[in-house]
């Protein structure tokens, strides 16, 4: 990998040295003196910080030069096995891929630097904290191998920088439906043992209905990463995008990985429009009177769209147990932890057997 050199870099007032982001001090910090100091967030005209929410309909069209790029130079990696593009400074020298593991790096040139995120939230959980979190999580896996349990797999955890994009929309919908209500009537019968006997029988009454909602949709979040599996994102999620967002800063990005977007802005927009979609469709079938419904229709109309493109701190844990690849994502901001372990069969078995057993006593106990 050719070298390259650091257009923008974050001095230590104190001996010269580049500053890192510390999550835990919340300051940039200098890991050969120890000096710390802030990150300056940039300013608009009027002197305050903000957090832009940019058009969609007109970015759709094509995103300005002006928006691109890292505003600090980077490296940025492709890793052959998971595809995920890692971002990270240019005195670090990327010997495996943060996100599973592999040596099977490659250069990456952008034909076009990339969309550069509009604002992010800084690492909070610092790494100690993580791995006691880590530990204290597989200590809950009570079906995970004894000596998973005992193994130093907090030696691998990784702090990393992800991409996501969110969407804003505001939507009025009309539906129309058919709403049942139950009634009942009763019939007679003749039971097994030829005795007359009566039931009540439902049936459903239908009647057309409709209305209408208006809804807002706040940050409808995203994912643009290849690296991390989608399903754990989800898991950690929410990351609180509405409230604790800062202006983009590549001071937070000092000394971390950053992982490129590799979902574009339109088949993002397309994502977060199907979500939209599915969650109308179940406030307006939540609206619908009567017992039961049938035949639901909307129509919506979307306006005042706008989305960011962010990054969200995560701690990436990646292993292999056995023949098995696994990951454990922790929200770098919340604390949440979601992952795969591999699973004992011997604690399954003994487990299924404990439960056949306690099923054979209670029958017994209800026979008797």
């Amino acid at each position: 990998m050719p070298d390259a050199t650091a257009q923008k870099k974050f001095s230590c007032p104190a001996c010269g040295g580049e500053a890192q982001w510390n999550p835990a001090k919340k300051l940039l910090v200098c890991p050969f003196c120890g000096t710390t100091s802030p990150a300056q967030a940039e300013l608009n005209a009027s002197g305050e910080q903000v957090i832009v929410e940019h058009d969609l309909v007109a970015a759709l069209r094509g995103i300005p030069d002006d928006q691109r790029g890292w505003q600090a130079q980077k490296i940025s990696v492709k890793c052959q096995s998971c595809q995920a593009i890692s971002v990270f400074d240019p005195g670090r020298v990327g010997q495996r891929c943060d996100f599973c593991g592999s040596t099977a790096l490659v250069p990456y040139e952008e034909i076009k630097e990339a969309f550069r995120p509009e604002s992010l939230l800084p690492m909070k959980l610092a790494e100690d904290a993580v791995r006691d979190a880590i530990r204290r999580w597989y200590g809950t896996r009570w079906f995970a191998p004894n000596k998973l349990k005992h193994a130093a797999l907090t030696d691998t955890v990784k702090g990393l920088y992800i991409p996501y994009w969110t969407f804003d929309a505001q939507v009025h919908a009309d539906w129309t439906a058919e709403s049942g209500y139950y009634y009942y009537t009763t019939e007679s019968y003749t039971d097994a043992n030829g005795r007359s006997q009566t039931r009540q029988v439902q049936h459903i009454r239908w009647e057309p209905s409709a209305g209408s909602l208006d809804h807002f949709f706040d940050d409808e979040l995203v994912p643009a990463s290849r690296g991390v599996q989608p399903l754990m994102l989800r898991k950690i999620e929410p990351f609180p995008t509405t409230k604790e967002l800062v202006p983009y800063n590549s001071g937070y990005l000092s000394g971390w990985v950053v992982e490129r977007y590799q979902i574009d802005l339109v088949a993002a927009a397309k994502e977060a429009r199907d979500e939209m979609d599915r969650e109308l469709e179940r406030l307006c079938s939540a609206q619908v009177p009567g017992d039961t419904q049938r035949d639901l229709e909307v129509e919506s109309n979307y306006s005042g769209q706008t989305f960011k493109h962010i990054l969200v701190p995560i701690w990436l844990l990646t292993y292999n147990y056995g023949a098995s690849h696994y990951q454990v994502v922790i929200n770098g901001y919340t604390g949440s932890i979601a992952g795969a372990y591999p699973k004992s069969w011997v604690k399954i078995t003994f487990a299924v057997l404990a439960a056949l057993a306690a099923a054979g006593i209670i029958a017994l106990l209800a026979h008797h």
